[in-house]
């Protein structure tokens, strides 16, 4: 078992590492991009990455305070579906209205990987191999889509 603060540091070692393994590759914008703290330009709407003790997660997370805007959100996305299965290359899970881990509503749109093991350092490739190709198609996907969120803004 580990202490908080060792759990601290192995977390963040990872996610430098990643950091490091996907800094060369451009937006599909051909811009330089923080990958591990995407930046979607909408309040509310977030792509993110967790990586935990028995899993690892990537997903577009709604979090507007107000259900019935992130029910628009969300309605919004549905529209693109066959778009971002497209361009992610397979099909991810879809939840409106869930309550994250600080009990708040969300609605997201994701991807699991099971049996994974972030303080594994030997679960590391497995982890970035599973994080860089979604984060990047999910980047592809959204230089396209976001104009379909304008008028939410």
């Amino acid at each position: 078992m580990y202490t908080r603060e060792q759990a601290s540091q192995l977390r963040q070692a990872f996610w430098t590492a990643f950091g490091q393994y996907i800094a060369p590759q451009l937006s599909a914008e051909g811009y330089r991009t923080n990958w591990s703290n995407y930046k979607t330009g909408f309040k509310h709407v977030y792509f993110r990455m967790r990586a935990e003790k028995k899993f690892a997660t990537i997903s577009i997370e709604l979090t507007h305070p107000d259900p019935g805007i992130q029910e628009l959100y969300f309605e919004q996305f549905e529209e693109l579906k066959t778009l971002l299965h497209e361009t992610l290359g397979e099909e991810w899970e879809w939840e409106l209205h869930s309550v994250d881990e600080e009990g708040r509503t969300i609605s997201r749109i994701y991807k699991e990987l099971p049996s994974v093991n972030v303080f594994n350092q030997e679960d590391w490739p497995a982890l970035i191999s599973f994080f860089k190709p979604r984060i990047i198609a999910l980047d592809e996907f959204w230089s396209d889509a976001k104009y379909s969120f304008e008028a939410l803004k």
